[in-house]
């Protein structure tokens, strides 16, 4: 299936210069949807993984379809001060500013072997904080996953602990 067809570019949003690259229509067709959670889990068979982290937002739609697919429990990375309990907290640089991610501490266990899947990898700041969260709480980045990767802005070299697939390059 052809992913490229299907993914639209909004220009200048969520500012000017920003080339936003967005999946809603993915999530629209049934079967595009079915193929990128079918594709995801063909990735995950060569990788012993215990839980999905999705990142907030649009990797939710993603890590839950794969979760309730592989029968994996899923946890939610969230952007700071949305989550209950007690958190860790990771700051990173997106392309168009800076944020913060958090994880609820007793979302991932020491040794948990986690994929970490998301919409999109840009510049790697938002993965890499994801990556950081799991670390410092004491599990393993087993796989990163993404719909899209837009080659040019070299995010995979910032994730270079563990391996990276994606679906669509631009």
């Amino acid at each position: 299936m052809d992913l490229k067809k299907l993914i639209r570019n909004i220009p200048d949003f969520p500012k000017p210069g920003i080339q936003f690259k967005d999946i809603e229509s993915i999530v629209e067709s049934p079967e595009a949807f079915s193929y990128v959670t079918d594709q995801f889990a063909a990735a995950l068979e060569s990788h012993k993984v215990d839980k999905i982290l999705a990142l907030d937002a649009r990797g939710f739609l993603f890590g839950a379809a794969l979760a309730y697919r592989q029968k994996l429990p899923l946890v939610m990375a969230r952007k700071k001060g949305k989550l209950a309990g007690q958190c860790v907290s990771e700051s990173y640089a997106l392309e168009y500013g800076d944020a913060h991610v958090e994880l609820q501490k007793t979302a991932v266990l020491p040794g948990d072997r986690i994929l970490i899947i998301d919409d999109l990898l840009a510049t790697g700041g938002t993965a890499k904080a994801a990556a950081g969260l799991v670390n410092k709480v004491g599990g393993v980045v087993a796989l990163f996953a993404f719909v899209i990767e837009l080659d040019g802005l070299n995010g995979r070299s910032q994730l270079a602990d563990a391996e990276v697939f994606s679906l669509v390059h631009f």
